[in-house]
């Protein structure tokens, strides 16, 4: 397989957890394809979706995607978001 090749690293039924997955891999610096299943518009997306990365960064991505399900971008109760910073870096 070529690095290029496109690889599923993961889908959910959930079009608003696929859009932020897709967004922190981004911001991690991994380039991401997300496949619609049933439709909708860009606006209004239905149905599951599919991200897709290069083969070159699955590790990557599936190592990212394990600490976003493992709770460890999560935010304490205590952070303060109100400047815009807790977006920035990576997980903890």
């Amino acid at each position: 397989m070529d690095d290029n090749d496109l690889v599923q690293v993961w889908s959910t039924p959930d079009a608003v957890q696929a859009e932020l997955t897709r967004e922190r891999l981004e911001a991690e610096g991994i380039e991401v394809l997300t496949k619609s299943g049933l439709g909708g518009s860009d606006a209004i997306p239905t149905g599951p979706a599919y991200l897709f990365v290069a083969a070159g960064q699955e590790a990557d991505a599936r190592r990212i995607i394990e600490a976003i399900e493992s709770g460890a971008y999560a935010l304490d109760d205590d952070a303060d978001v109100g400047d815009g910073g807790a977006a920035e870096g990576g997980a903890p």
